[in-house]
């Protein structure tokens, strides 16, 4: 059975926050090769957006998005990913968003955030105590959501129990990151190598790949 990754998307979410974790997962394969890409049979992840309901979003710069699943009807996400976008300041104040986080993270394996999506995680308190990371334009706000957030103001991607990233294309790699703890770093690095992204080192567990 596939890890599910359920992305979350909202009005002005950044592009690139929620379609750059969304190509790693993906696209992962545990058998090597470009030919392995053309089915599903070898993917340890089944990827989906996720949005409060299932009409179109709109995210930054107009690109209009048609969500997966809504809150209603998604299937159990083991790990989500919550991205950032000028939407997120919003979304602060919203409490049926920040209630759906909190339960969807309670039942989740692995908890994920991109960008100021980190600031959502913070505002039900799922950072507290803990080390985590931001967009840089967003590092003193999330210092003031929760002041026990041990702010990382230089570090691309963070994982103190919950993976953190910086901004927008740092979910990149933050992605990697979580294929690397599943699955192994051999099979992130052929990822990397299929989608030609340059994988570097990040704070991540060395653990045994929890699909097999």
């Amino acid at each position: 059975m596939r890890t599910t990754v359920g992305i979350l998307i909202f009005e002005d979410v950044e592009v690139l926050d929620f379609a750059g974790p969304f190509e790693v997962f993906s696209r992962t394969r545990t058998v090597a090769g470009s030919d392995s890409r053309r089915t599903d049979d070898s993917a340890p992840f089944d990827v989906f957006t996720v949005a409060r309901s299932r009409d179109m979003v709109t995210a930054i710069g107009g690109l209009k998005v048609l969500p997966g699943y809504s809150w209603a009807d998604a299937p159990a996400i083991d790990i989500l990913v919550v991205p950032g976008g000028f939407g997120t300041r919003a979304l602060l104040q919203d409490e049926s968003t920040l209630s759906w986080i909190r339960e969807t993270a309670g039942r989740a394996r692995q908890v994920t955030s991109v960008c100021t999506g980190a600031l959502l995680l913070a505002k039900v308190g799922l950072l507290h105590g803990r080390r985590a990371t931001t967009h840089w334009a967003g590092l003193d706000l999330l210092a003031t959501i929760d002041p026990t957030i041990l702010v990382q103001r230089k570090t691309r991607v963070v994982h103190d129990g919950i993976f953190s990233s910086a901004g927008v294309s740092a979910g990149i790699d933050m992605s990697f990151a979580v294929v690397e703890q599943f699955c192994g770093r051999e099979v992130a690095l052929e990822t990397a190598h299929y989608i030609e992204y340059p994988l570097g080192k990040h704070d991540v567990p060395k653990q045994l790949c929890a699909t097999s």
